[in-house]
């Protein structure tokens, strides 16, 4: 019991310290002649419930499947209005006790998130309601001929969701260098919202809990939240607009250094 007691305290410190490692503070902490080895240690620790969970793989891109996988075409394609260019991926989530998976859609020329969900598993349906969240938000004419770029995780390459892309018109394409660089906006969004709010918030207590957190930044961050790369405006605002302003913007940024976008109209 002085053993269970002295783990006890030792996981109030450092509730994901391993086994081993309390296995050889217990030797230097007690007597070794009455500690008990390595794996009578660990049954003990089974005994009275004080195991670690296994931890829930955190990988979201499995590339080794058998549906095709898409060639690259967005090098050097810089779109010039909303719903031209999307791009896609999924990031996980740490809970307590578990993780959850957050699939986005993000429009390339307005940053706005135009379609997420946020899952218990990495399921394909979850991405494709993701996905059809976009669709929806658009028109028939903005799909007709719009690309899609993701990674080349199953989720983006199985039927279904490919299936769901050519039933409206729109361009397929894919990572090809497993490079975070290579799907750079979705990666940028993924960064703002854990440096944000996940990092700050440690886990979530429960996927319920992190549902709410992660939906009302998301409404903050398409509504509310400035973007430098679209001249402090809102993703909201810049996805109302299109061509010139949005590189007027970027253009004066770059010489001026100002973070505010030049009047309508200004050469």
């Amino acid at each position: 019991m002085r053993i269970v007691d002295a783990v006890k305290q030792i996981r109030q410190m450092d509730p994901g310290i391993g086994y081993y490692k309390l296995w050889l503070m217990s030797k230097r902490m007690f007597l070794c002649d009455w500690v008990p080895g390595r794996d009578a240690f660990l049954q003990l620790l089974r005994d009275f419930q004080l195991t670690q969970k296994r931890p829930k793989p955190r990988h979201t891109t499995n590339s080794n499947h058998r549906y095709h996988k898409y060639k690259n075409l967005i090098r050097g394609f810089v779109p010039t209005r909303p719903n031209q260019l999307w791009v896609s991926d999924i990031t996980y989530i740490d809970l307590v006790d578990d993780c959850c998976y957050l699939h986005l859609v993000t429009d390339a020329y307005s940053h706005k998130i135009v379609g997420w969900c946020l899952s218990e598993t990495l399921e394909a349906e979850h991405t494709l309601e993701a996905l059809r969240m976009a669709i929806s938000q658009a028109t028939a004419d903005e799909l007709k001929g719009l690309i899609h770029h993701s990674d080349r995780g199953v989720q983006y390459c199985c039927n279904a969701y490919t299936d769901e892309l050519k039933k409206y018109g729109i361009k397929i394409s894919m990572t090809e260098d497993y490079k975070p660089t290579d799907n750079a906006i979705a990666e940028r969004v993924n960064g703002i919202l854990k440096t944000e709010v996940v990092y700050r918030e440690k886990r979530f207590k429960t996927y319920q809990d992190a549902l709410e957190r992660i939906s009302g930044f998301i409404a903050f961050y398409n509504d509310t939240r400035p973007h430098s790369s679209i001249g402090m405006k809102t993703p909201s605002e810049a996805h109302q607009e299109q061509g010139p302003q949005r590189i007027m913007w970027k253009t004066a940024k770059e010489l001026s250094g100002a973070v505010c976008p030049l009047p309508q109209g200004t050469p």
